[in-house]
């Protein structure tokens, strides 16, 4: 049978209440803290009692980057009129016999035209800047353009040209699929 010391149930206590103290340090940090006090204790002899009492550091979180405001509002650029903020992304669909299409599709989020759609098997940074530049000669050049940062989005070749048509380009956040008037507008109901 282990021998227990005399001051045990006395250290327990005041690892407990260091611990709950100071919830962001571990046992060897209140084991600094327990010398500082006068106590004569070792580390392992703490670590044997953390462990014993179930006490833990909690893990750090990563700090997600603010997507509301405290009034709840998102914070996004809003589409004010027509050609305020066009947005545009790809669908994926498969023909009959299972090969992929790529589908482009363009919209004002204002309005919630559909701007453009522009299907084929694949479609790289070219080919956006033609669907864009038909657009625009159809419905006039937009003040800011939405995407994602897919790799035919974020090429510089596209960054560039939008630049020179006098248009601003916005990035949605990653993994925010809901900041894309793209994807509101499939899953507005009719």
């Amino acid at each position: 049978m282990p021998t227990v010391l005399a001051d045990e149930d006395g250290l327990t206590r005041a690892i407990i209440a260091l611990a709950s103290e100071y919830g962001r340090y571990g046992y060897r940090r209140v084991t600094a803290l327990l010398q500082a006090a006068g106590w004569q204790v070792g580390k392992d002899r703490v670590q044997r009692i953390w462990r014993r009492e179930g006490l833990e550091v909690p893990q750090k979180h990563r700090p997600r980057s603010r997507l509301w405001l405290n009034d709840g509002s998102c914070v996004r650029l809003r589409p004010l009129r027509r050609n305020h903020v066009w947005s545009f992304d790809f669908v994926q669909a498969q023909t009959h016999d299972g090969r992929s299409l790529r589908i482009l599709t363009l919209i004002d989020e204002h309005s919630r035209a559909c701007l453009a759609l522009k299907v084929a098997r694949r479609i790289n940074s070219l080919g956006v800047i033609e669907a864009l530049a038909d657009a625009m000669c159809l419905h006039g050049i937009p003040e800011h353009i939405r995407c994602d940062n897919g790799p035919e989005m974020i090429a510089k070749a596209l960054r560039k040209w939008v630049v020179k048509a006098g248009c601003q380009i916005h990035d949605i956040a990653p993994g925010s699929p809901w900041e894309n008037g793209d994807s509101r507008a499939r899953q507005r109901p009719a």
